[in-house]
């Protein structure tokens, strides 16, 4: 199928790889509709990919080459002793992932988009509209009033998605009862923090390993990531909801950074003091208060990824708990599903269908999973203090109730999943 107009409401990772792919498939417009006026590069997160991910899209074009990565090979669990001030290693497993600076994944994403793409920022979708059988256009209304048609509506605009309220009406993430804290800071930082008899930062944490340090009730990842201006360490903890600070989680929402305010900072400082092994919480204390901020876990599974002339991608599509480490790998995925329904469709029905069918699927799974590994690391933690590297491996794949792995599922032929051995 060639020709036709898309329009691609939201314009950080999932949209450009639609946009992009759109282009390739053979679309004669593709515009980008953004609500952010100002700079997405300056989204300073962390996450990573898993090695087998990387090289799939690499190879059917969704992750462009050049873009910075740090390379991770190992996976390290601590839990604090009383004795060791790094705390006590009980279990160390491979992780072959490379961790990315979102701004700078986005960037190399927003370079390769093609010239051909109409990208627009500071532009609203405050609705859409599709008629259902979808023998129609669909109709995006803005936020001065316009209305714009186009052939496809791809709805890349995140966990509060206008796309998928139009496609799935009710439709809405659940708070899973936890947050996550993030933050993340200049390594450099590290060459100046008293190891307190721990060790040197490359003997406690070495650059390849990413360290989980275990508490009761939750968990926290810590891994270094590139960026702008050199090394940066990107940290998330899980764990249960802090009292007090303002914070409502009934409406899906996050607290970005810079309004964490004196209270939740102190709560956060609370919870170092009382849970982790020292070294750990002075490592975290070198968070800028700018650079760190609360954000709650949600989760959400639709019945329907795309109907009509409407297709949703990544987070408006599956809202995944962080833990699967694969939501980014999920959204170059889409796009890659996407571009082969395209080539493969001889209508836009036909192309709806073929990207449900491949994706639909992957989504389901990938909540279950990660609503599994919240529940082991969050909700029901064990006695981090009775594992030992055996004991631990065997928790693990409890977790992972058949799955292969976390990162993400393999991907096949037109982007469904690919069959294990």
């Amino acid at each position: 199928m060639r020709g036709g107009a898309v329009g691609v409401v939201g314009g950080s990772i999932a949209g450009c790889a639609f946009a992009s792919a759109a282009v390739r498939g053979g679309a004669d417009e593709v515009v980008v509709l953004e609500r952010t006026a100002g700079r997405l590069a300056d989204r300073g997160v962390g996450l990573c990919i898993h090695d087998d991910r990387a090289a799939e899209l690499a190879a059917v074009g969704t992750l462009p080459d050049g873009i910075a990565a740090h390379r991770l090979t190992r996976r390290r669990w601590v839990c604090r002793d009383g004795a060791s001030p790094a705390g006590r290693l009980f279990w160390e497993q491979p992780f072959p992932f490379h961790s990315y600076h979102w701004g700078l994944l986005w960037q190399g994403l927003r370079a390769a988009t093609p010239a051909a793409v109409r990208y627009r920022q500071g532009v609203a979708v405050m609705a859409v509209r599709g008629d259902g059988d979808g023998r129609e256009p669909a109709e995006v209304t803005l936020a001065d009033g316009s209305t714009d048609r186009y052939d496809l509506v791809v709805g890349a605009d995140g966990y509060r998605s206008v796309v998928r309220e139009a496609l799935s009406p009710g439709s809405r993430p659940r708070y899973a009862g936890y947050v996550c804290w993030r933050g993340n800071f200049d390594a450099r930082l590290l060459d100046g923090l008293p190891d307190g008899g721990a060790g040197r930062p490359e003997q406690v944490w070495p650059s390849d390993a990413v360290t989980t340090v275990c508490f009761p009730g939750g968990s926290c990842v810590v891994y270094r990531i590139p960026g702008p201006d050199g090394t940066r360490v990107n940290w998330v903890l899980y764990a249960a909801p802090p009292h007090g600070g303002g914070l409502r989680f009934d409406d899906p929402t996050s607290f970005p950074p810079g309004s964490l305010g004196p209270e939740l900072a102190a709560r956060l400082a609370g919870l170092l003091a009382r849970e982790f092994p020292p070294y750990w919480a002075r490592v975290l204390g070198l968070t800028p208060p700018e650079d760190t901020f609360v954000q709650p876990i949600y989760d959400l599974e639709v019945s329907r990824t795309a109907g009509g002339r409407l297709l949703l991608a990544g987070d408006a599509a599956t809202v995944v708990r962080p833990h699967n480490t694969a939501g980014a790998a999920k959204a170059l995925q889409d796009a890659g599903a996407f571009e082969a329904a395209w080539r493969g469709a001889g209508s836009w029905a036909g192309l709806t269908a073929a990207y449900r069918a491949a994706r639909g699927p992957v989504g389901r799974d990938m909540v279950a999973l990660a609503r599994r590994l919240g529940r082991a690391q969050v909700e029901r933690t064990p006695d981090w203090a009775a594992l030992d590297p055996r004991a631990a491996a065997s928790w693990w794949q409890d977790q992972l109730g058949g799955a292969a792995g976390i990162g993400g599922q393999a991907m096949g032929p037109g982007g469904r999943p690919a069959a294990r051995p």
